[in-house]
């Protein structure tokens, strides 16, 4: 059997345009992550559009049963944490909220004050307190509206406010030794 000649062309390479299209798609969204990526905004643990303006005012009650309100506390420098008792970092950082809970009842001025946020078992929240020794008040927010007044996104987050009631320093993620001093300091509270 004889073959014949193939009559088929080698396909013609596609036009330059479609060539082109991947490599730049590639290129742009590379250039998109390593904006979102490098822009401090987005990944700052502290800051934010509260810093430098009054606290949004609240009236709470406390697990204990205790009305608690932000306009109580003027005059007095305040260190509010956003928590849960699932929280992993909420976990971490507690003893540095114990330690700190000490200057509170030491006379010095100092308010700390939780907010529970999105807790799904008030008991868990008890037994966390329990757990590591907290003495002061927990706050219920039903429906979050504190949180959402506060801009809350994650938990932990630490609002330092001044005796004016101004906020001087947000913390987000879960507190270091080092980190709670940046905000104390802000507020004019001795380093821990």
């Amino acid at each position: 059997m004889t073959e014949l000649p193939s009559t088929s062309k080698p396909a013609a390479p596609a036009p330059l345009w479609r060539r082109l299209i991947p490599p730049l798609l590639a290129a742009a969204l590379v250039a998109v992550l390593g904006i979102a990526l490098l822009n401090p905004a987005h990944n700052a643990t502290d800051g934010g559009p509260l810093v430098g303006k009054p606290a949004p005012e609240f009236t709470l009650t406390s697990l204990d049963g205790t009305p608690v309100s932000l306009a109580a506390l003027r005059g007095r420098p305040v260190v509010l944490n956003f928590w849960a008792s699932w929280c992993g970092p909420c976990r971490e950082e507690a003893p540095l909220f114990r330690e700190l809970s000490t200057r509170q009842s030491a006379g010095q001025g100092l308010a700390v004050v939780g907010i529970l946020f999105q807790e799904t078992n008030e008991q868990n929240a008890r037994d966390f307190i329990r757990e590591y020794a907290l003495a002061y008040p927990s706050l219920r927010d039903p429906g979050i509206q504190t949180g959402i007044n506060y801009g809350v996104s994650g938990i932990p987050e630490t609002f330092f406010i001044d005796r004016e009631g101004v906020i001087r320093h947000v913390d987000r993620g879960g507190l270091t030794r080092e980190r709670l001093n940046v905000g104390l300091k802000k507020i004019g509270v001795p380093e821990l």
